[in-house]
């Protein structure tokens, strides 16, 4: 084509969608169906969202991903730790019964491939968008990963998800910041144990003051290296959601500023609204959109609107799917 004055008009590259990344053993873990984090979660977001698929046909690119190898779950896991998750899903494969690591956290045969399926999720989830495939992603990672340390599994989680993107990034995409930003209702002591004393990886949590596990005072601020990158914002239980926006606005903005991220990794845990059995705090699926938007609006100014989303908690299935739906859509660029 040309223009009106005789010069061609200059080609424009169509937008570049949002991936979703999925594995189908991350849906294998069985936990029990009595356990908070069962089966029927990922179903159930994974439906709310194909539901959806008229309005994502062209927005949407979806990908299958490849479960994390060793190597790459070293660059922030212990190789003991390793070891006794592959020990676990072995013995519950031997037995037939479930393995439990704590009160709260549990195996099953399928929960090694499953857990490395997650953490694969959050690796191509990178990729995708470190090589330009995308925009921006949402990884539906199960089980979930903030609680995980380097050399403990807890809360739910085996392998923090979050931290083996961010060390991916850095390692495979030669990503110099990363900014790790946490919804979860619960404080993700994992993910900040991980990058305590880094002052490439800033990690911002904002969380139900007092909840398990007990930490993310405002206090912990990093050690040595890493002083300053990390800021926790704990809130009361029953914060309303305007509370919550302006606490999530003012310190998102001084995460920003300060880390200048290359990369932005959301760990979204959907357990922050409303009902959830393991929440306390007042937010909406609207809400979320609209988090989502600012995040994305941040990165377009520091990190060329690359943005990564990891499925963390959320535990009314129903109310997960809803708010999955609607940060997948503010990814995409679409309306709610």
């Amino acid at each position: 084509m040309e223009a009106s004055d005789g010069a061609p008009e200059p080609m424009t590259e169509p937008p570049k969608p949002t991936a979703l990344i999925l594995h189908g053993d991350c849906g294998l873990h069985d936990t029990g169906w009595g356990h908070p984090e069962h089966q029927g979660r990922l179903p159930a977001i994974v439906h709310a969202i194909y539901r959806e698929t008229p309005a994502l046909l062209d927005h949407v690119l979806q990908h299958e991903a490849s479960p994390a190898s060793d190597a790459q779950l070293q660059r922030v896991h212990s190789s003991e730790h390793i070891e006794v998750i592959r020990a676990a899903a072995a013995a519950a494969a031997r037995t037939g019964e479930i393995v439990r690591l704590d009160a709260d956290t549990v195996m099953s045969a399928a929960s090694w491939d499953a857990a490395t399926a997650a953490a694969g999720c959050a690796i191509d989830a990178v990729s995708l968008v470190m090589t330009g495939r995308a925009n921006t992603a949402l990884a539906l990672c199960r089980p979930p990963g903030h609680h995980a340390t380097p050399d403990r599994a807890m809360g739910f989680c085996l392998f923090n998800n979050a931290a083996v993107a961010a060390r991916a990034a850095q390692a495979e995409h030669g990503v110099d910041r990363v900014l790790i930003i946490d919804w979860d209702v619960h404080h993700g002591n994992g993910t900040q144990d991980a990058f305590y004393n880094d002052p490439r990886v800033f990690y911002l949590s904002l969380h139900l003051d007092g909840h398990y596990p007990g930490t993310g005072g405002a206090h912990e601020t990093g050690v040595g290296a890493g002083i300053g990158t990390t800021l926790n914002v704990p809130l009361p239980a029953g914060t309303s959601a305007a509370t919550y926006r302006d606490a999530f606005s003012e310190s998102v903005q001084r995460a920003v500023d300060q880390a200048r991220p290359d990369l932005i990794i959301i760990s979204a845990g959907y357990d922050c609204l409303t009902g959830d059995p393991l929440g306390g705090l007042l937010l909406e699926p609207q809400d979320m959109f609209e988090m989502t938007l600012e995040v994305v609006e941040h990165a377009r100014g520091t990190a060329a609107g690359r943005v990564v989303m990891l499925l963390e908690g959320g535990y009314v299935p129903a109310r997960a799917g809803a708010g999955a739906v609607a940060t997948l859509r503010a990814l995409a660029g679409l309306d709610l």
